[in-house]
């Protein structure tokens, strides 16, 4: 009778021995993230560099891809202006930023600083959130890197938007210093001509890009 009176104690709780594991695992395996986000902060000197709460917020992404085939994280910190160096692709494995340099945002998205984002097709606007990289072609940009948009209903029109990594000389830092502001895309990421091919031979193939605002 004692066992049945506990049993029923138990039941009406609604508590399961499996519920506390499940808890406890989560609790670990956050700590557990949550040290090699500041592992990996720390030993790739981002301070001052990249706001820890978005590389923090990129790497949680980074993590949520399971198609990745690369242990890189680009991300593009669309809330500085675009004479700032906002484009930064960091080695996970190496724990090193590899490339820190200037990148367009979308002609009507803002001028020197991007206010408006937009997922539409010929909406000209820069698209946030998580990108996975894929092959290049030449096209009427040059050399240029294809993007899949992974966050729905954000950036999951890149394919139709044709929204890719290409290089442009209205990208180059010189056009920051004739026009005051770097020079606008058609919702692509741009970047310095110099370095495009390089960054995208780079990050091409299964690596993530997270861009935010």
């Amino acid at each position: 009778m004692k066992k049945l009176f506990l049993l029923l104690i138990w039941t009406s709780l609604s508590v399961s021995p499996f519920a506390f594991a499940h808890h406890s695992g989560t609790k670990t395996e956050t700590k557990a993230t949550q040290q090699l986000v500041e592992k990996a902060y720390k030993q790739a000197n981002l301070s001052g560099v990249i706001d820890y709460k978005l590389f923090n917020d990129a790497f949680l992404a980074y993590k949520k891809t399971p198609d990745r085939k690369k242990s890189l994280l680009t991300i593009i910190d669309y809330s500085k202006p675009s004479t700032e160096k906002r484009f930064y692709v960091v080695d996970l494995d190496k724990m090193k930023l590899i490339f820190n340099t200037y990148v367009s945002h979308g002609v009507n998205s803002g001028k020197k600083t991007a206010t408006k984002f937009s997922n539409v097709v010929n909406s000209r606007k820069t698209s946030l959130g998580t990108f996975l990289t894929d092959t290049t072609y030449y096209g009427s940009n040059g050399y240029s890197l294809r993007l899949d948009g992974l966050t729905s209903g954000v950036n999951d029109k890149a394919r139709e938007r044709y929204i890719v990594v290409h290089g442009a000389d209205y990208a180059n830092p010189s056009f920051i210093k004739k026009n005051g502001y770097l020079g606008r895309s058609w919702g692509c990421p741009a970047l310095p001509q110099k370095l495009s091919r390089e960054i995208i031979d780079t990050i091409k193939g299964g690596s993530v890009i997270y861009a935010s605002a």
